[in-house]
């Protein structure tokens, strides 16, 4: 019996498929974009996955999105709950069709509460991955030169989720959303000339109207995500037009990207963790009860149930309309201006979102950095930056937290006016607190990471020069951790030209400078220099620790 060797050339393509790539390359050029994308390189590290997540969860928001619109009815129009459909405490009941139709999917339409829910905690992680996700961005400086145009289009990506979110939480027509409807409705109101106008158009007449919630079914299902998707289509694109930020390491400088291709590497990373988000957001579909409007009831103008919060993501809006006192309603010229609701509703929520957003657009004046930045920074490293960030999200924190004053009064047995007080206190002092407190420990951090570049890590042993002198022994730093502490920028105060020149003729553009210099010692007169050639050459001869053959930190110190 001879034994039979089949020699093969290599893989073999279908005479099909060939002609189909040929097909698409001659009339849009599918090699050559295949060729590009392919090739494109993608760093790996576990922050960059929080993008992934809001992107993965956006998807399975209109995978369930739209089983949920084959059931829902976005209509007003009142109709009595069956008297045999469950839930019991419904039969009979009058309320709006858009009510009838959520709860009789959540009860008799197969999938149907496991598909709300699924939808539900999507919404909820969708923003969720976003905020962390930007606030990874602000952290590193990933906004920096060439990202500032992407950083706009990840915060306006924000808003829309916030209002995505919004309009589908209010589409039940249930108690608890129709009271957030009606605090967005005093807000609107609020605004001087145009609120009461803005109510009648948006709501089709008085509150409720018979109009708001076909109305908000459409920006919901069409115009917010519509916005969305083109706007994540933006992203994407920079994001790969840019090429990736990444950590600082051994070989990564601002014209290189060290990591894996998109293709098979990254393309089979990423088809893996949406299969694992999807898992995830189906668990808690299926085991973590949320929303069941049923046991709120149809809304109900005159119905407010205590303890009442919207989701997590609205919530600094009710709690900033919680902690303004009512003092604060005047009444001019026959008009009342409701500061009490304008104020916290309009004015907090804007400055808080306009100084995120104008962020990185504030430091790039103040530093006057017009090179292109693809190395993400340690946030120990820029410590105003990172302060003032802290200081933004604890100012988040507080009116989350007082959202649910009432919870926190009836849970710990509290006074709730003595909370109220205590937050509206907080709300000042407790983000100028956070910012001091993280400056200091940003550059507590630089000064340990400076002592660690020039001395490495303490070992406990004691060693006697023959001359009687004795020094403590230290285990030199590896490449990677000595690259880390040493390779980034120094930052300064900007130095601006005198006022008048020699012939005392005043110089222009003089005051923005000025202002430009005082912003940049805020920013940078409070410093720890970073370690210099000279300096890390002269901890090398003091005998504490061994040379390392090759030291990429000193090169690049030098080359810097």
């Amino acid at each position: 019996m001879s034994a039979r060797t089949e020699v093969s050339n290599g893989p073999t393509t279908s005479p099909a498929a060939a002609a189909g790539a040929d097909y698409l390359d001659t009339r849009v050029g599918a090699s050559k974009m295949v060729k590009e994308f392919a090739r494109k390189i993608f760093p790996d590290h576990w922050s960059f996955l929080l993008g992934e997540i809001a992107l993965f969860s956006f998807v399975v928001l209109i995978l369930t999105g739209i089983f949920l619109t084959m059931f829902f009815v976005p209509s007003m129009t009142e109709v009595h709950y069956p008297d045999d459909a469950l839930p019991v405490t419904m039969q009979g009941l009058e309320m709006s069709e858009a009510f009838a139709s959520t709860v009789w999917m959540s009860h008799h339409v197969p999938g149907g509460l496991l598909m709300r829910q699924i939808h539900h905690w999507a919404a909820l992680i969708f923003v969720g991955a976003m905020t962390v996700h930007m606030m990874r961005v602000f952290f590193t400086g990933a906004f920096r030169k060439p990202r500032e145009l992407n950083w706009l289009v990840g915060f306006t990506l924000l808003i829309l989720g916030l209002a995505a979110g919004f309009s589908g939480y209010s589409l039940p027509d249930d108690v608890l959303s129709g009271n957030g409807l009606r605090i967005a409705d005093g807000v609107l109101r609020a605004m001087p000339i145009i609120g009461s106008y803005g109510s009648y158009m948006l709501f089709g007449g008085e509150f409720p109207g018979t109009d708001i919630i076909p109305r908000l079914f459409t920006v919901h299902i069409l115009i917010v995500p519509g916005l969305i998707l083109a706007l994540i289509a933006v992203h994407l694109f920079l994001i790969v037009w840019h090429k990736h930020t990444q950590f600082p390491g051994p070989g990564r400088t601002d014209k290189n990207v060290v990591g894996f291709p998109l293709f098979p590497v990254y393309t089979a990373k990423a088809g893996g963790f949406f299969f694992i988000v999807f898992g995830v957001l189906s668990l808690m579909g299926a085991l973590m009860s949320i929303n069941n409007v049923w046991a709120y009831g149809p809304y109900d103008p005159s119905i407010v149930g205590a303890g009442a919060q919207p989701d997590w993501y609205m919530l600094f809006l009710e709690g900033s309309l919680r902690l303004m006192p009512g003092q604060t309603e005047f009444v001019l010229g026959g008009y009342t201006l409701s500061l009490n609701v304008l104020i916290p509703g309009v004015v907090v929520p804007g400055i808080l979102f306009t100084a995120l957003a104008l962020f990185p657009f504030i430091e790039a004046f103040v530093t006057k950095d017009t090179g292109e930045h693809h190395v993400l920074d340690r946030p120990r490293n820029a410590q105003v930056r990172t302060a003032s960030g802290v200081a933004i999200l604890s100012a988040f924190f507080v009116l989350n937290a007082a959202g649910a004053n009432d919870l926190i009064a009836t849970h710990f047995n509290l006074s709730l006016n003595a909370i109220t007080w205590a937050f509206r206190i907080l709300i000042f002092i407790l983000p100028v607190i956070c910012f001091i407190v993280t400056k200091r420990i940003c550059l507590g951090l630089q000064r340990k990471d400076r002592e660690l570049a020039l001395h490495g890590h303490e070992t406990g042993r004691v060693v006697r020069f023959a001359s009687g002198e004795y020094i403590e022994v230290h285990r030199p730093l590896d490449d990677y951790e000595r690259w880390v502490l040493v390779s980034h920028e120094p930052r300064r105060p900007v130095e601006i030209a005198a006022e008048e020149d020699s012939a005392g003729v005043r110089r222009p553009g003089y005051r923005k400078d000025r202002l430009r210099q005082r912003i940049s010692r805020f920013f940078y007169e409070d410093r720890v220099e970073p370690v210099t050639p000279a300096e890390l050459a002269a901890s090398h001869s003091h005998g504490e620790h061994d040379e390392l053959e090759s030291d990429p930190a000193r090169e690049t110190l030098e080359a810097r």
